[in-house]
């Protein structure tokens, strides 16, 4: 499991939240633990840390281990300084007992697990191998109490949106607009944490895709005009939600906020409607793109002929980032790559989907964003281009120019 975070070299402890795996496996909110499964018989042991006394005087009362094994739902829990024995006593068979632990690279951050550690791991056989791909693949498909931890973190994160966009006033800061949000969530929903950090962006923030990091702090004032693209997800008992609602601060659409909202609106409708069990996930990708270019052809943004435009990848110009992802535990959920059977597509938009498998059924939750974006770093080559300069109406998207952009997500 888990360990508590200092805030770089002092003493402030940082919130904790259990790391993703542990918390699928054993849902303990603690940090400090250990937990194994006995493979041969199913059965789930948690090692707890032995604490010492003065954890009684600043942070409360040292829970007994049978308070954890009613909490938990677990056969037996132990102490962390009793692994190696009850591990040794646990195994039946000759030599040394084979334990598998959890290694494996996550294909959104490129980051690996850390392998658990204890003294004397040296008398086991140790597989770092096999355990990460196996227990990715079980948390792609969701039963039916996650399924119902994650409705409750999208109702209460839809509730929080409609709040915001009821309240939202010109002369705003950004950040008031996450502060309701945050508010709704934890007051109504007791929703500690968040699945990420808010992206509240407004005006031509609206086009960077992951504005709200500490460069960027969701700090702009609302103007009349603007449109507002509000990315913001709670997460309630590990698991969450990631919606995106997009609207004019003012109230009214533009003739040019109407174009791209119902552009995006109606790329994520086809999307939702086309959707089922076998479904390639990048053909999704591109019939969001295509609608999308569709929309901006009849709006006189694009001269052509969109099939043609769809192969030389104008589409990615306007969508950089792939139509969703998996959703659970993590807003990345693991799995989006397995080991075989989806491979990444080395094109513009394509390339950062963070799935291309096909669609199964239970792998909930799936979401649905599609965006359309006046970025400068990628308008300005493309009318350059000489193999996609033809498609663009440069009057027309010079009316563009500091728009920002538009996304609708839905969990699904």
């Amino acid at each position: 499991g888990g360990q508590e975070q200092m805030r770089h070299c002092t003493d402030h402890i940082e919130l904790f939240r259990q790391e993703s795996y542990f918390a699928y496996l054993f849902g303990v909110q603690e940090p400090g633990f250990y937990g194994a499964i006995d493979v041969a018989s199913g059965e789930s042991i948690l090692f707890a840390p032995r604490l010492s006394s003065d954890y009684a005087v600043w942070l409360g009362e040292i829970k007994p281990l049978s308070y954890f094994k009613e909490k938990y739902i677990v056969p037996s829990v132990y102490y962390n300084d009793e692994i190696e024995r009850v591990l040794q006593r646990q195994y039946q068979g000759q030599g040394k007992p084979l334990l598998y632990l959890l290694h494996g690279r996550n294909s959104d951050s490129n980051n690996f697990s850390k392998p658990a550690d204890f003294e004397g791991i040296d008398g086991f056989t140790i597989d770092l191998n096999a355990l990460h791909s196996i227990l990715t693949e079980c948390r792609v498909l969701k039963s039916q109490l996650e399924l119902s931890l994650i409705q409750f973190a999208n109702d209460i994160s839809s509730e929080a949106h409609v709040q915001v966009m009821r309240n939202t006033r010109v002369g705003m800061k950004e950040y008031q607009l996450e502060s309701m949000f945050l508010h709704h969530t934890y007051m109504y929903g007791g929703c500690r944490h968040c699945s990420y950090t808010c992206i509240c962006a407004t005006g031509y923030n609206s086009s960077v895709l992951h504005y709200g990091h500490a460069a960027a702090p969701n700090d702009r004032t609302l103007e009349s005009g603007d449109m507002a693209l509000l990315d913001m997800g709670a997460e309630y008992h590990f698991y969450g939600s990631d919606i995106t609602c997009s609207f004019p601060v003012n109230g009214k659409f533009t003739e040019n906020q109407s174009l791209v909202y119902n552009a995006v609106l109606s790329a994520h409708d086809a999307v939702i409607s086309n959707m089922r069990p076998g479904v390639s996930w990048v053909h999704m990708h591109k019939l969001a793109e295509k609608v999308i270019l569709e929309s901006l052809k009849i709006g006189d943004l694009l001269i052509g002929d969109i099939d043609a435009m769809v192969r030389e990848r104008v589409g990615a110009v306007f969508m950089p980032h792939g139509l969703g992802h998996l959703l659970g535990i993590d807003t990345h959920d693991p799995g989006g790559y397995p080991k075989q059977g989806a491979e990444r597509v080395d094109e513009p938009g394509l390339k950062a989907l963070r799935t291309t498998r096909d669609l199964v059924e239970g792998m909930v939750v799936i979401t649905v964003e599609p965006g359309c974006y006046f970025i400068e770093a990628l308008l300005v080559p493309a009318m350059e281009n000489a193999a996609t300069r033809g498609y663009f109406n440069r009057e027309k998207i010079s009316t563009f120019r500091g728009f920002g952009g538009v996304r609708i997500e839905s969990d699904v």
